[in-house]
């Protein structure tokens, strides 16, 4: 152990690993449901070939490696289940391009949401990223590698969608480029003309390489962005709704929540409808065709707009920070969701779902659904509160959510950042071909088994 450690001081430095009680205690654990476990070493490089000659030492000593963003994923995706080396890759957080014309940045593994969007408003404040819903810290490629979402994936797809081009350390040690970047300078596009290798790494949850630079699309920052909100008390009209709005092609984002804290927004069901603009007569134009389509609704009195002055501030925050006090609503500041990718039309089944489960194991819940891709499906979020102090509470929560992973894939989701219990309960369920081709593909990226085990683990 003490000569692995100090192989490790040699790569990185002193000051970039540890494995003090206190630090190794911080990275066995996330902010969800699930039991930490202790890695043997925390190690923060700050170079691509610094990650190289990590997952060099480990396949020589067999060695679990861990890569790590911020942490944020909720699901325990970056919780050593095997010990082992945590990666934080936060050191390596520099901006190393910005192409406006053909509106894509390049930054390495660690940067954070927070410092591109910073940069772009003070460089190039005409440009702007797909940010999610999360903490300014959280990383860009952790994101975009789990299929993360952001405030234009209702028009863009998921984030992952946006990648022009990566630049990852495989589990044997070679750095190899994808996309355009694999034939020059540019980082424009990942191949849509030849084979989009791209799909080895997103979605494998750091089991299949480390991104250590990541291009990313950039889009037309509006000069006026805007919000309404739409309210009804039946679900049934809910996909209806949807459908209608997506089929303008002018929405940016487009938000369905409820939740019974506090009472004014008990049994109704709330669809928030971001929209941008360069000039105030685009704004007023949107918001005439938004309210038109709605019009029979509000004939009918089946719905109306609701003013949104009073929590508008809070509405058109980037990222919104609602979710962090809806956390703290039971004390102790626990939250975790499950989040299915699903279509529209089973709104009301996934909506009822949520309600019975809180009901049952007794917590408390909030729900939303994000529309993906123009309304093609939609990520919903059943999502429970707890108090961190509380087991018993974390228990029922954890109940709830295997329950709310099951019934996903019951109706034919597909879950959304599922930890290693729920990628066992998707692979039970999943073709078995596919499964088949899901374990050559990790054999031959990772003949040792070191990366990231117990995450997309098939038994042979």
């Amino acid at each position: 152990m003490n000569d692995i450690l100090k192989a490790l001081v040699e790569i990185v430095g002193e000051r970039g690993v540890s494995n003090t009680p206190e630090e190794l205690w911080f990275y066995s654990r996330d902010p969800g449901v699930l039991t930490p476990h202790l890695p043997d070493y925390v190690v923060a490089p700050r170079t691509t070939e610094e990650v190289q000659k990590i997952v060099l030492l480990a396949n020589r000593e067999k060695i679990p490696v861990v890569p790590m963003g911020n942490g944020m994923s909720l699901t325990g995706l970056v919780i050593p289940l095997k010990g082992g080396i945590v990666l934080d890759m936060k050191r390596m957080n520099k901006i190393l391009e910005v192409n406006a014309m053909a509106r894509y940045a390049v930054v390495e593994g660690g940067t954070s949401q927070g410092v591109l969007k910073a940069y772009l408003q003070e460089h190039h404040p005409q440009l702007r990223h797909s940010i999610p819903d999360a903490p300014p810290t959280t990383t860009i490629a952790a994101n975009a590698a789990l299929h993360g979402q952001g405030r234009l994936t209702q028009q863009y797809g998921f984030n992952s969608e946006m990648v022009t081009g990566l630049e990852v350390v495989l589990p044997t040690g070679e750095i190899c480029l994808i996309g355009s970047p694999s034939l020059g300078p540019y980082w424009f596009s990942r191949g849509p003309t030849m084979p989009d290798l791209s799909a080895l790494f997103l979605g494998w949850l750091g089991t299949t390489g480390i991104i250590t630079k990541i291009g990313m699309r950039l889009y037309p920052n509006k000069k006026i962005r805007d919000v309404e909100l739409f309210v009804t008390d039946r679900v049934d009209l809910i996909p209806h709704i949807l459908y209608k709005l997506t089929h303008l092609e002018i929405l940016e984002d487009v938000n369905v929540w409820f939740q019974p804290k506090p009472l004014v927004f008990q049994g109704n069901y709330h669809i928030t409808l971001y929209f941008t603009g360069d000039t105030e007569e685009e704004i007023t134009f949107k918001r005439r065709m938004i309210w038109d389509t709605l019009q029979e609704y509000m004939d009918s009195k089946d719905g109306g707009f609701m003013s949104v002055q009073y929590m508008k501030d809070m509405l058109m925050e980037m990222p919104q920070r609602g979710i962090a006090d809806f956390a703290d609503v039971p004390k102790g500041g626990g939250f975790e969701y499950s989040g299915p990718i699903t279509i529209i039309e089973h709104f009301p089944q996934y909506a009822a779902k949520v309600v019975e489960l809180a009901a049952k194991y007794d917590v408390l819940y909030a729900s939303s659904a994000r529309l993906i891709s123009g309304g093609h499906c939609m990520m919903f979020s059943i999502s429970f509160a707890f108090n961190r102090n509380d087991p018993a509470m974390m228990t029922r929560v954890k109940h709830a959510l295997d329950e709310a992973t099951a019934f996903a894939l019951e109706m034919g989701g597909i879950p959304w950042k599922p930890n290693f219990m729920e990628q066992k309960m998707t692979m039970e369920k999943m073709d078995p071909n596919a499964l088949k081709l899901l374990q050559m593909i990790k054999k031959n990226l990772d003949p040792q088994g070191i990366m990231n085990p117990g995450n997309w683990e098939v038994n042979p």
